[in-house]
């Protein structure tokens, strides 16, 4: 009898062992097979165009494509397209353009954006008609524009990921065959766009028959480190307006929604204000906003965030767009426990397609919260120390 179990342990961790090594194994060029051509615009593309071309497509982020010799890349990167016979250079990709951008710029002007002045003087037609190359870097994240050779492995992906970058650029034929990892510097015929969510749907796959990531799986989000106990809010006073400034000033793509306080007539409904141990009624996101046609703004740039998520995202065309796109319609408040395992935290973001889950406790009080660069931290920090066990 001892020597079945011994058997079966050796079994089980030999299983774990292969499991762990085809995982390690694993490199990029596994996970862009089925992903689709790059989304991309040109630098003379106008911000209505540009985030029309969000909308069509169901992504946050496009790049920008510029002739060669003409721009220099954000952060200094020089990101070609290039034919693949000849080697000719045919574009540059000289940032990214996010929902955030387009929304910061909207509500950049405090002048012209006073609430009177949002219906009567605000030239929105005007605003959306700039080329998008001029809002490029107005966020921290347009300027992070990066490749990871389709060489490099997923766990050297998930430590570039766990460093608060949110995408890469990935060649389809890279001329740097011998190298891995993150680059300034590429060139190639075509890319494909790799993300965040990308690499936990693979993991979530991977973990789902059995490996290696069982037993960190069931592992705690708290026991894990991966809970961020600062957690910024909005109240139910917060104007939409107000509410994309403070995001863009802090790089935060979404925040809950807490009561305002009965008791602090000087809270300022358009700042941020702690939020740990308030009650969170919704969330406000700037992946909300990619549903709105740019020509109904005017009407919920002056209304309330809180208003928002109730009214315009229960809209049925709005709530059909979010449901195809995978995103939670209403307000609904996408949650999780401080002893919620990982398993299941990856599950919720891969299924409910958030980037960020609000930790709360027994009484649904906020307690912190949990983004894809936490979840791909601990993971991947998890993995090596098993390994390395």
């Amino acid at each position: 009898m001892q020597q079945t179990m011994e058997h079966s342990t050796a079994k089980h961790y030999s299983e774990a062992d292969q499991s762990t090594q085809r995982l390690r194994d694993k490199k990029l060029g596994d996970l862009m097979v089925n992903k689709r051509r790059l989304v991309e615009v040109p630098y003379t593309a106008s911000l209505a165009h540009t985030m029309n071309t969000l909308v069509a497509n169901k992504v946050l982020a496009v790049p920008v494509a510029a002739p060669p010799g003409q721009w220099i890349g954000a952060g200094g990167s020089m990101i070609m397209e290039a034919d693949k016979h000849t080697g000719t250079v045919r574009k540059h990709y000289i940032g990214l353009c996010t929902m955030l951008d387009l929304l910061a710029h909207i509500a950049g002007n405090e002048d012209q954006l006073m609430d009177e002045g949002v219906h009567d003087g605000f030239d929105l037609d005007q605003k959306m008609s700039v080329p998008v190359s001029s809002i490029i870097g107005h966020c921290l994240e347009g300027l992070s524009l990066w490749t990871l050779n389709p060489n490099t492995s997923i766990l050297d992906c998930m430590e570039v990921f766990s460093k608060g970058i949110h995408r890469a650029l990935v060649p389809v034929d890279s001329h740097l065959d011998n190298v891995s990892g993150v680059e300034l510097v590429e060139s190639a015929s075509s890319y494909r766009m790799l993300t965040q969510m990308d690499v936990l749907r693979f993991v979530k796959e991977h973990g789902s028959s059995g490996s290696e990531l069982d037993n960190i799986m069931s592992s705690t989000v708290s026991d894990l480190g991966a809970v961020t106990e600062r957690v910024f809010t909005i109240t139910d006073r917060t104007k939409v307006i107000d509410a994309i400034k403070c995001m863009r000033i802090a790089l935060l793509n979404a925040v809950p929604i807490v009561r305002s306080s009965d008791t602090d007539n000087e809270e300022d409904h358009k700042q941020l204000v702690n939020g740990r141990g308030r009650q969170a009624i919704g969330t406000f996101s700037a992946t909300d906003l990619r549903g709105c046609h740019f020509a109904t703004l005017q009407t919920w740039l002056p209304m309330s965030a809180l208003d928002y998520t109730e009214t315009v995202l229960a809209n049925p065309l709005l709530a059909a767009f979010n449901n195809a796109a995978g995103s939670p319609t209403t307000r609904e408040l996408v949650a999780c426990r401080a002893d919620s395992s990982l398993g299941e935290v990856i599950d919720k973001v891969v299924s409910k397609h958030v980037h960020r889950l609000w930790v709360v406790d027994q009484q649904g009080l906020l307690k912190g919260l949990i983004s894809l660069t936490d979840i791909i931290r601990v993971l991947r920090l998890a993995i090596l120390s098993e390994q390395n066990a």
